[in-house]
């Protein structure tokens, strides 16, 4: 258990670092290529790593298998970080030259999360609906890592001056497999089980005539769309717009239908997939016309401009927001209490962390969200977005300071330990039945 919570307070580390880069180039203090570097620490840094973690601990659990291999995950997380890091201060100090060793580290990471989890799944005889988006996911994950390595080789040595590709395009095709294939393929296959899980429900009535809408059309989308985008066609970029638009209206809405016909008590975590539901089908309404003006302009690559932060904090930030919210406290429960459970009293998963602080946040998070989308709608003056950016920075300050009271107050085992991985091998729990943890 101590492998996917490694995972996650590493990805909260980088999305710390990457709100304090925001905030530097905010007021013009970042040097280098700063823009870049914030992009990666939140994308490649807080959400992948947060992934790669995720699917660490839940794809044997969901899957009813044994992960191949406890060293590979332990491994992944170490290339990635590390390459990460020198990657992003290749990027601050100008030195390009770096792009391509750190950026060779993160694929080989990033390769060997897939190859692991691939392992793990291999032996199934059939995939439900969370299993196949994960199988995508990894597809995406290694051609948006390959794409990565040769831009930043074209920094150093031109591969795409004359070429039958240009650097904008391949530049365009690796983020749409980045944010719309790797991250949001995880995303919807994964709240298939979190958004029925833990609101008790299943999916029925207009939810089975939505669902294939997505699972169909959202991988054949993000191909094609990011396919029109590399060699600078419009109408296949159009018609993959289209689809990906029309599979994120499909999933909002059966996102939605759970939460309203949710059986148990409301959670941070529910609070978080609420403001999801909303925001991806604001994002939908409002991207869906410059996409079909012009799904290849540089400017319309997250969809509209005024809905950027729909995509990228309303709908992808608030699913790891709303998600750790419950693996955390999950991760440490498993690991201190739940060999106690009827032998003593014992804290239930949400005693753990504080609701007051997680209030606090959600209230930080939506407010500054809003504000950005607001004054990138109407064009607000300058400090409206700044008084966002500084909001959705203290929300993220209250999370992380939430989740590392959790495992302070918690966990057997400090943060160092945690993070390097120096357990002794007799404090780990001997196993944990599948079943038991699916209940």
């Amino acid at each position: 258990m101590t492998l996917p919570l490694r995972h996650f307070v590493v990805g909260i580390g980088f999305l710390c670092g990457g709100v304090l880069l925001g905030v530097g180039l905010a007021v013009d203090a970042v040097p280098g290529l700063g823009s870049l570097a914030h992009v990666h620490l939140l994308l490649a840094g807080w959400v992948c790593i947060t992934i790669m973690g995720a699917m660490t601990q839940f794809v044997p659990v969901w899957s009813g298998t044994t992960l191949h291999s406890r060293r590979l995950a332990s491994l992944q997380l170490t290339l990635v970080g590390l390459g990460l890091i020198g990657f992003v201060a290749g990027f601050l100090r100008n030195s390009l030259a770096w792009l391509v060793p750190f950026g060779g580290v993160m694929l080989v990471g990033f390769w060997t999360f897939v190859y692991n989890i691939g392992r793990t799944m291999a032996p199934l005889e059939s995939y439900d609906v969370t299993e196949r988006h994960f199988l995508l996911a990894l597809g995406f994950f290694v051609v948006l890592t390959a794409l990565g390595v040769l831009l930043a080789v074209d920094f150093t040595n031109p591969l795409f001056d004359g070429g039958s590709f240009a650097r904008p395009g391949v530049v365009a095709a690796h983020a749409t497999l980045a944010v719309f294939g790797a991250v949001l393929t995880t995303v919807y296959g994964a709240l298939y089980q979190l958004g029925t899980m833990f609101t008790q429900t299943e999916l029925h009535g207009a939810d089975e005539y939505l669902r294939p809408v997505e699972e169909v059309g959202h991988p054949i989308g993000v191909v094609l769309l990011a396919a029109g985008r590399l060699v600078e066609s419009g109408p296949v970029a159009r018609v993959g717009a289209v689809l990906v638009v029309g599979a994120a209206v499909a999933f909002s809405v059966v996102l939605a239908r759970k939460l309203s016909e949710m059986q148990v008590p409301r959670t941070p975590m529910h609070t978080r997939y609420a403001v999801v539901a909303a925001a991806l089908a604001g994002w939908s309404l409002l991207t869906l016309p410059p996409w079909v003006r012009d799904p290849t302009a540089p400017a319309h690559l997250f969809g509209s401009p005024d809905a950027v932060h729909l995509l990228l904090l309303g709908t992808i930030g608030f699913v790891v927001f709303g998600t750790l919210y419950h693996i955390v406290p999950f991760t440490i429960w498993v690991h201190r209490y739940s060999d106690r459970l009827g032998f003593e009293d014992v804290p239930m998963i949400d005693d753990l962390y504080d609701d007051r602080i997680a209030a606090i946040d959600a209230t930080l998070l939506c407010g500054g969200t809003l504000l950005l989308v607001v004054a990138e709608s109407i064009r607000l003056p300058p400090f409206v977005r700044l008084t966002g950016g500084v909001l959705v920075s203290l929300g993220v300050v209250a999370f992380g300071v939430n989740m590392a009271l959790v495992v302070r107050t918690h966990s057997p085992h400090s943060l160092g330990h945690i993070l390097l991985g120096t357990l002794h091998p007799n404090t780990e729990p001997a196993s944990v039945d599948s079943t038991a943890m699916r209940k």
